[in-house]
């Protein structure tokens, strides 16, 4: 929806700018949400009561909430909004669940153009409505210039489970380690855009709603072949491992030279001075796979368009230590020590 035409005659969007009586709960705040709802169109169910009322036919639930605070909120091919659904999509795909919806909560800046916002909601839609999920309610508050960096979102994810819930115990010594894809695009990308280190032209963020390619991966073989999946956000795999190895309370082993990391990545975190390890990604999960599995699983994901360059990374080891290990290039075997602090600023 173009949100110049939903803008003539509103007289409260003059100027295209929010103000701070657009979080009054006055009539600026009631045309906000009217303006809000316009533009998600037919991803947003809610009815502008204070609850939702859901029929869920499912005898457990999944319940993911999660805030973000992107910076920079735009980029190259995404911004905060298509994070937001991202982020919580995979979230709750993950486990084992399947995505139905979404609540949306905006905290804006004063003085945010009516132009950014319209480009956060569009992206919320668009990405919504490719994951399959709907917006069921939501939240609008205004502070003023300076107290937030444009926009901030809150989003609660609700999904029922169509197979059995995942957890980390059930993870096997054997078990093999698969990436569904590239590791430290998003952070390059956003690291290029903040600090104009050219980049991200050839870089993308990765950010995607995965619960598809989960689906497909699930339905390759039969249940519990998937043990666990994991999505490679925070911290990066290396924080993903580390909790593997934690709850599990075995070893780890994964080969530097299977890992995927694109050649200009590379070149950005030497740069840089980071790992790719440790870098923040939106489009990438781990999965551990029944060694037996591995093969077909492989397969479907090669066939979806998140997942083409899935590729198994490490296997779980048959020990009691709860050490992450790395073959590196050399054929060296080095512990993976575990991240303390922040080597990145926060990017999702």
């Amino acid at each position: 929806m173009d949100g110049n035409r939903v803008l003539t005659g509103t007289r409260s969007f003059a100027g295209r700018q929010i103000v701070l009586d657009h979080g009054t709960g006055a009539r600026l705040s009631r045309e906000l949400v009217e303006y809000v709802v316009a533009v998600l169109g037919d991803v947003y169910i809610g009815q502008m009561e204070d609850s939702a009322v859901l029929s869920v036919a499912a005898g457990q639930l999944a319940m993911t909430t999660d805030s973000f605070v992107v910076d920079p909120p735009f980029f190259g091919n995404g911004d905060v909004g298509k994070i937001a659904v991202c982020g919580t999509v995979n979230d709750l795909a993950v486990i084992g669940a399947t995505p139905k919806y979404l609540t949306l909560g905006m905290i804006i800046e004063a003085g945010l153009p009516v132009a950014a916002l319209t480009r956060v909601l569009e992206s919320i839609r668009e990405t919504a409505r490719q994951a399959g999920v709907l917006i069921v309610a939501g939240d609008t508050k205004v502070v003023r210039p300076g107290e937030a960096d444009q926009i901030y979102l809150n989003t609660t994810g609700i999904g029922v489970f169509e197979r059995t819930p995942l957890r980390m115990t059930d993870v096997r010594a054997g078990d093999q380690i698969v990436l569904s894809g590239p590791i430290g695009n998003h952070t390059v990308h956003l690291l290029s855009v903040r600090e104009g280190l050219g980049f991200e032209s050839r870089v993308s963020s990765d950010c995607a709603p995965l619960n598809g390619l989960i689906t497909e991966a699930f339905e390759s073989v039969e249940d519990g072949a998937v043990r666990s999946v994991r999505d490679v956000t925070r911290g990066g795999l290396a924080a993903v491992l580390h909790e593997y190895a934690k709850a599990l309370g075995a070893g780890l082993r994964i080969d530097e030279q299977a890992l995927p990391v694109d050649p200009e990545v590379k070149m950005a975190c030497d740069m840089l001075g980071i790992d790719p390890l440790n870098t923040a990604n939106e489009g990438c999960v781990c999965l551990f796979l029944d060694p037996g599995a591995v093969e077909r699983v492989l397969a479907a994901l090669h066939s979806h368009p998140y997942g083409r360059r899935a590729v198994v990374v490490g296997e779980v080891a048959d020990d009691t230590e709860s050490a992450v290990r790395m073959r590196d290039r050399d054929g060296h075997i080095r512990i993976l020590e575990e991240l303390q602090g922040a080597e990145l600023p926060r990017l999702c």
